[in-house]
């Protein structure tokens, strides 16, 4: 009896070891495998990421003053639900906005969106519908006071929706936005001049469509804004381009393209708006949030994301991860300090406020793998930091 209980402890200890020693084995496999896949892949699975990242830690400095600065708040894709093909809006508007999230847009001297609806009943698109991946939104004009209270500032408008009603339904949106109080951007030689705390502003949008200022034109890009430095302090630029999903996470220097159009060279564009004298470029349209750079002691943020998409903008994956950015510049458009409020839509494409730091995980991975030896890095809580103010 007792070899024979001897042999069955020895057998249960050698199974033990094996079933531990398995268990090392697959966790070795399953995390060796999670490697950032190419942008360019034609997979549609969401791609998975890493997230065990080292803090940044600061270099040590001179406490900034906030004083004399401006706030700049910064948000991505928006459209309010549709009426248009069919009924796709919410009961009460007021739930297209909840009050934690109204509560962190507050504070700003600037709060900016990217719209990409019409706020028209005009009855008909300029669109083709029945084809595969080709959407028309319009949303009812009331729904411009909405946003008005939240506080929202600047709309851009230069994107592939602001045309879905034409140019009557475009009028009709601009006009709805300016009568609450919603300044429109995007409008082609326009440069929309603002002032925040007696510091003049000046903010430039582009796309990659010839109706509005374009990203493809680096020459008349540039040309505006030289003369919105020559007038204004702080020059924004607002920067709709890239490919769109899942897989368009990753911001690379070359031409992106999405369904055959091309949708410019975000990095190359955004580089060359700094070069000529934007303080900071605010990026949209690719639906999921992408990595942020500092060049030449400027912030660029690549895309903002989603962050209202009442059952129009997917949710699923990374286009559900969203974000409120905040940046405070000084008199002379200088970054005085910048955080990230993380933002996650909830099925119904509402934002909420993201207790789990999703977006901010996802951003800090996405830096380290886009722009691994750039100064900007962000810490767990959404803090920007800037390691070096030389690029």
């Amino acid at each position: 009896m007792a070899n024979q209980s001897l042999g069955r402890l020895l057998s249960f200890g050698f199974i033990s070891f094996c079933f531990c020693v398995g268990i090392g084995i697959g966790v070795i496999i399953r995390f060796g495998q999670l490697q950032p896949s190419d942008a360019a892949t034609s997979s549609t699975k969401p791609e998975q990421f890493p997230f065990a990242l080292p803090e940044p830690t600061p270099l040590p400095g001179k406490e900034q003053s906030f004083s004399d600065t401006i706030t700049i708040k910064a948000v991505g894709d928006i459209i309010p639900g549709t009426n248009f093909p069919n009924y796709r809006l919410p009961r009460f508007r007021n739930q297209l906005l909840p009050k934690s999230v109204r509560a962190n847009l507050q504070e700003s001297d600037i709060l900016f969106g990217n719209f990409e609806s019409s706020l028209t009943n005009y009855p008909y698109t300029t669109k083709d519908i029945s084809q595969g991946q080709v959407f028309a939104f319009r949303s009812p004009p009331g729904y411009a006071q909405v946003f008005a209270e939240a506080g929202f500032d600047v709309f851009n408008m230069a994107n592939n929706h602001a045309m879905d009603f034409g140019k009557a339904g475009f009028q009709d949106t601009k006009n709805n936005l300016e009568a609450v109080g919603i300044a429109t951007l995007g409008h082609k030689n326009q440069i929309l001049y603002l002032e925040a705390k007696n510091i003049p502003i000046a903010m430039i949008g582009f796309s990659p469509y010839e109706m509005y200022n374009s990203i493809h034109d680096l020459a008349a890009a540039k040309a505006l804004v030289i003369e919105a430095k020559n007038n204004a302090n702080i020059v924004i630029v607002s920067m709709h381009a890239g490919a769109e999903g899942t897989q368009a996470l990753h911001v690379k220097n070359q031409t992106e393209f999405f369904y055959g159009e091309n949708r410019g060279n975000s990095i190359k564009f955004a580089r060359a708006m700094i070069d000529a004298g934007a303080d900071l470029v605010l990026g949209h349209g690719p639906h999921v949030p992408r990595a942020m750079e500092m060049y030449k002691g400027k912030i660029i943020a690549y895309s903002l994301g989603n962050f209202l998409g009442y059952q129009t903008l997917s949710t699923e994956a990374q286009t559900g991860y969203s974000m409120i950015l905040e940046v405070k510049l000084n008199q002379t458009g200088d970054l005085v300090s910048g955080k990230i409020i993380p933002i996650r839509m909830n099925r119904q494409g509402i934002p909420q406020i993201d207790q789990r730091f999703q977006t901010v995980a996802l951003l800090r991975y996405l830096n380290n793998y886009d722009f691994p030896k750039n100064p900007l890095k962000i810490n767990k809580n959404g803090k920007i930091l800037v390691l070096n103010s030389k690029k």
